[in-house]
């Protein structure tokens, strides 16, 4: 099912969940062992991050090798066990950084021969190598160009010629949303005209990025209306765990921590500080709730134990 159908059918605010895939070389034991944790609350979706190829300089005998390779691959493979093994609707981030077009398609073609209706389309971090683009080969520039190439697809339009009469996919095209703004964006109302622009290329939805004072979505939520956007805003939370993220989370993800949060971690024993980031949290969720958002999206990536324990205060089933 689609998720903007699962929007539309639910008759509470639904809970879905972000996972990443394993590093280059590990398992998947513990990613199965995530899994086991939150799929016992029948997620109506699961968001399952992709990445592109970086840079890293090994050392050998030889010398320093530069090796171009992907840190964490695997995004099919899990999309597949999450569609056909859990039976829970799979929803994989596509990036126009360090993609052409072309691997899109075959990207998205893989996916619809495997039954995934939905997918997220966004830029992607960037991860400091300019892939070469082969003669002949394009790319997308922006998650606007991304969305209109799957809307395409869904059209019966593709690439290469050889498809002109392969059957339209069916994908229902998610974006992202940033309520502190996209740190790349001069300022939030900028970053929003953006965001319009993905909805008008076709963006059936829109997740946000975590934010740790709910007035950054009410009122991004508000100025979004106001612009025109019409599409489900969904929120994005990210439990605080530890003490150093007080630091890493506005670092990596351009967002701030509320003064009050911060004083209370940094004053706490190390053992404390998941508990007082879970209490937080629930404390958003609850007001979230309260204003009848259409669902709360969880960024766990490998770690499902906060979000467990969340869920327990909560008392979600």
């Amino acid at each position: 099912m689609k998720v903007i159908e699962h929007l539309e059918r639910a008759k509470e605010p639904l809970i879905s969940f972000e996972i990443i895939p394993p590093k280059r070389g590990g398992d998947i034991n513990s990613l199965l062992a995530v899994l086991e944790d939150i799929v016992k609350y029948r997620p109506p979706f699961i968001d399952i991050t992709s990445h592109a190829a970086e840079v890293n300089y090994d050392e050998t005998p030889q010398g320093i090798k530069k090796i171009v390779k992907r840190k964490r691959p695997g995004t099919l493979g899990i999309c597949a066990l999450i569609q056909h093994k859990y039976n829970i609707d799979a929803v994989p981030h596509v990036l126009t950084k360090g993609f052409t077009r072309e691997e899109t398609e075959d990207f998205l073609i893989e996916l619809n021969y495997l039954g995934i209706q939905n997918v997220l389309a966004i830029q992607g971090d960037d991860s400091g190598y300019k892939k070469p683009i082969p003669v002949g080969k394009s790319v997308n520039l922006y998650a606007s160009d991304l969305v209109k190439q799957m809307v395409d697809m869904n059209k019966g339009k593709f690439l290469e010629e050889n498809l002109l009469d392969a059957k339209p996919t069916n994908f229902c095209v998610g974006v992202s949303g940033y309520p502190e703004k996209h740190f790349e964006s001069p300022n939030l109302k900028t970053d929003i005209k953006y965001v319009k622009q993905k909805t008008d290329a076709g963006a059936e939805y829109v997740v946000t990025q975590m934010f740790y004072d709910n007035k950054y979505y009410f009122d991004y939520v508000e100025m979004c209306k106001q612009i025109g956007i019409t599409v489900p805003i969904i929120p994005g939370l990210k439990i605080v765990t530890s003490k150093v993220q007080l630091h890493s989370i506005p670092k990596n993800f351009y967002v701030s921590i509320p003064e009050e949060l911060s004083d209370e971690i940094m004053n706490a024993k190390p053992e404390h500080v998941l508990d007082i980031g879970v209490e937080w949290a629930a404390k958003q969720v609850e007001e979230l709730l309260n204003k009848n958002v259409p669902g709360v999206h969880f960024y766990i990536m490998q770690n499902s134990k906060p979000t467990i324990k969340l869920m327990e205060r909560l008392k979600i089933k």
